[in-house]
């Protein structure tokens, strides 16, 4: 990379597809136990390949990337409107709104790769229920699963905050787009202590600086579990429970919990190893691997950038040349805002 702003997109695609990738990748083991799984690959499954409990098409999005581009697609809009002066105030958006109508469309069956009104193959309870409340109440404020519903299906999407949004909105973001599904604390305070995470690696910080920001944001928020699942996740050996099994001296299970989904994914990130290996590894632990991987790809492809995330599985990618696309205008609509803010206006 050439220059600082190079860095800087090169870190925020690779959070997006990473995000895609390991959803993607993890997609095959959906389900299945990790007995089942070394058997028929001891080395772990290094190619996407589709198939699964779902017989998902080879690079097909889940749920997983789909919501995430669901809020993607919400930031694109409010970038948009602000370059056109189509929203006086700015804070007449709601972004967690945006996100949760495009959400709603995807239940629905307004989606590419589905037939128009089909709905999802796969959705979650908390998303299910949470999106049939938005649809009463058209407050996302008001929808949400409940206290005591904590899933990870709200940290999977939540990266395109760390991306985009401004530091002085983003931890209220993190916890507004959670909401509408997931709005029990574990599941809040996750996304935003995750989506810090995601900012400090972008902005250079070491993976252990980067997490040490998580746990600091976790307690800020007053959420200790969330905070001890990230102190867990620093201890957690991914390589050995990839390759051995999980033993009953380690207190994880790779289910749809939240706080599991996020251990794996802070044991990912300070796994020195390369973004295959690392993701490998995570998905073939099994049981919610398509979400695992994709909560960890995220924070890896933030870690590596786009370049380290393998150009065999890229090029397999439902929502590649989007997700690039979308992105890189959502940057250089900020950029240009920074430059007429300085002075230097260009045209968009």
């Amino acid at each position: 990379m050439s220059s600082l702003n190079d860095l800087r997109t090169s870190r925020t695609l690779g959070a997006l597809l990473g995000v895609h990738s390991g959803d993607t990748l993890g997609a095959t083991f959906e389900f299945q136990p990790w007995s089942h799984i070394i058997r028929e690959y001891p080395n772990g499954l290094r190619e996407i390949v589709g198939g699964g409990s779902f017989d998902w098409p080879v690079g097909q999005a889940t749920d997983d990337t789909d919501l995430t581009r669901a809020v993607l697609l919400a930031y694109r809009d409010y970038e948009e409107m602000k370059c056109t002066g189509s929203i006086q105030p700015v804070e007449e958006f709601n972004i967690a709104k945006a996100a949760a109508e495009y959400s709603l469309k995807w239940n629905e069956g307004d989606w590419p790769g589905r037939k128009k009104g089909t709905r999802p193959i796969d959705i979650g309870n908390a998303t299910r229920i949470g999106l049939q409340q938005f649809k009463r109440s058209k407050d996302p404020a008001k929808a949400g699963a409940g206290i005591g519903s904590a899933g990870n299906g709200s940290l999977m999407r939540c990266i395109p905050t760390a991306l985009f949004a401004p530091a002085d909105r983003r931890q209220k973001e993190s916890i507004a787009i959670s909401e509408f599904t997931h709005n029990d604390p574990r599941c809040t305070v996750a996304c935003a202590a995750y989506n810090e995470i995601v900012v400090a690696l972008i902005d250079e910080k070491t993976p252990k600086e980067a997490v040490e920001i998580g746990k600091t944001v976790a307690n800020q928020l007053g959420c200790g579990k969330v905070t001890d699942a990230i102190k867990e996740g620093e201890t957690l050996p991914l390589a050995k429970i990839a390759s051995e099994g999980i033993r009953g001296d380690i207190p994880f299970t790779p289910s749809g919990y939240v706080l599991n989904s996020l251990k794996l994914s802070i044991a990912a990130l300070l796994d020195p190893r390369s973004f295959e290996d690392v993701l490998v590894d995570v998905v073939r632990i099994g049981g919610d691997s398509d979400t695992n991987g994709a909560i960890a790809g995220g924070l890896l492809g933030a870690r590596d950038g786009i370049e380290g995330i393998p150009e065999r599985w890229l090029e397999k990618l439902q929502f590649r040349d989007e997700f690039e696309d979308v992105a890189r205008r959502i940057l250089q609509l900020q950029n240009n805002e920074r430059k007429v803010l300085l002075g230097s206006p260009e045209r968009v």
